[in-house]
């Protein structure tokens, strides 16, 4: 049984959803999450993990499963029309090192995601939300719920935003895209093929071979031929056509993530072209950010959501806008992905209201940043984490709420360019939210968060 007013009701199961639901999980926090399709969702659609997102993984003891059911990005080879094929990378592949310990890209369908995720958590299938009134929300069964919070995970056409009447501004776009997930006998899966048009620049044709199955995901713009068709033209013959989308990309976002107690997430806040891999990645990250204030509770810190995710999104909304024009203008170069922002280490909190940055020289790493490695092994949990470098003095005694620990490693401390006696509070989403060198300063910090 649910306590009115108590509880959380998630409204969506797709990767934002259930991220939200793990973290809220793992602090102990009753919550709902509820799900309109009768099922779990099908299809590849987004399916890359960026490294930000995998450090998330990590974190919630996800990884090792995404990692055995995933696999690296393959190389790119391009079919030229004249005869001949060409292998490129989208991006090199990059080693770790004790910043980034998870440098590149995975892949894996969203299908399995979802599965992934979803593992432990009891979804309501086949429940909707049909109106949410004065903090009432009426659900599909008919029955009638108070959550203390709402969150909107239910997609671009999230019912919760409407139901808000929040704006959705931006814009669709014209060209169109074909994506279905195929099984074609014959076909080499070490490799990402594409199929140029006939001037060798624009795109006919894409197969990728999707992970842990023996299907490709198929993307095309229209053609007025068949799914078998077009394939047939590359000389090759499918046996089965699965989930299929035709759609135009749509780059959209709200101009507020909270009314009340009601707050939307992923989709439901903002939608992206595919171009770059940052749609399912933001959202993702959005439940990472809110989920444990979530937990905590109080209305100053809830309000810090949107004061930190909006511009978060904007940046990495105009990123991807960008990298969708350059594929619609058939650019030198346009499946490259490269650009070390796509990897979303260094998105960052700087200068945001839960920054709190003490010293009058900062190193390169400061409040506002994420965590970087080569400690993340300390950092796993709900707590908030108190890092003390060169630090002889006296430290608090860890809680389950507050862990503390003296860092000796010079590799960590070169990592987060310190040379003198400091203190980094880390936050439970593992974004560095106090530093200093007077540990009252941290114990201000935490006491305003109450």
């Amino acid at each position: 049984m649910f306590t009115e007013s108590k509880f959380t009701l998630i409204v969506g199961a797709g990767p934002t959803g259930l991220t939200l639901a793990r973290v809220l999980q793992r602090h102990g926090a009753p919550f709902r999450i509820i799900e309109q399709a009768p099922a779990p969702q099908t299809g590849s659609r987004g399916k890359g993990i960026q490294p930000r997102t995998q450090e998330v993984l990590d974190d919630l003891g996800l990884l090792p499963a995404f990692r055995d059911a995933g696999a690296p990005y393959p190389e790119l080879l391009i079919h030229r029309p004249g005869g001949g094929t060409l292998a490129q990378r989208m991006d090199e592949q990059h080693e770790p090192t004790a910043a980034a310990p998870y440098p590149n890209m995975l892949m894996l369908p969203q299908w399995r995601t979802v599965e992934l995720l979803a593992a432990g958590v009891p979804v309501e299938y086949g429940v909707g939300v049909t109106a949410i009134t004065d903090g009432a929300v009426t659900l599909s069964t008919g029955e009638t719920v108070t959550p203390r919070h709402v969150v909107g995970c239910d997609g671009g056409r999230s019912t919760v935003r409407k139901s808000l009447s929040v704006s959705f501004e931006g814009a669709t776009a014209e060209e169109q895209l074909t994506i279905a997930d195929v099984r074609i006998p014959g076909l080499s899966r070490d490799a990402w093929h594409i199929w140029p048009g006939d001037d060798g620049r624009s795109f006919r044709l894409g197969l990728c071979p999707m992970p842990g199955t023996d299907e490709f995901q198929l993307t095309a713009p229209p053609t007025g031929e068949s799914i078998e068709d077009l394939v047939a033209s590359a000389g090759l013959r499918v046996t089965h056509v699965g989930w299929t989308s035709h759609y135009r990309a749509n780059m959209r976002m709200v101009s507020r993530y909270r009314a009340g107690n009601v707050f939307l997430a992923g989709d439901a806040a903002h939608v992206h072209s595919p171009a770059g891999g940052q749609g399912l990645n933001t959202g993702v990250q959005d439940a990472y950010n809110l989920g444990w204030k979530l937990a905590y509770g109080g209305d100053r810190l809830l309000d810090t959501y949107e004061a930190e995710r909006l511009p978060v999104a904007a940046g990495v909304l105009g990123i991807s806008t960008r990298l969708h024009r350059r594929a619609a203008d058939a650019e030198e170069d346009a499946m490259r992905r490269d650009d070390p922002a796509l990897k979303q280490l260094s998105l960052n909190y700087r200068g945001g209201p839960l920054s709190a940055e003490h010293r009058a020289a900062p190193g390169a790493v400061r409040a506002g940043d994420r965590a970087p490695g080569p400690i993340l092994d300390l950092l796993r949990g709900p707590q908030f984490t108190l890092l003390a470098f060169h630090w002889t003095g006296d430290l608090p005694v860890s809680s389950p709420t507050q862990h503390v620990h003296r860092i000796t490693d010079p590799l960590a401390a070169e990592t987060y360019d310190v040379q003198e006696p400091t203190l980094f509070l880390v936050r439970p989403d593992n974004y560095i939210g106090c530093v200093t060198s007077d540990m009252d300063d941290v114990t201000r910090y935490v006491d305003a968060l109450r």
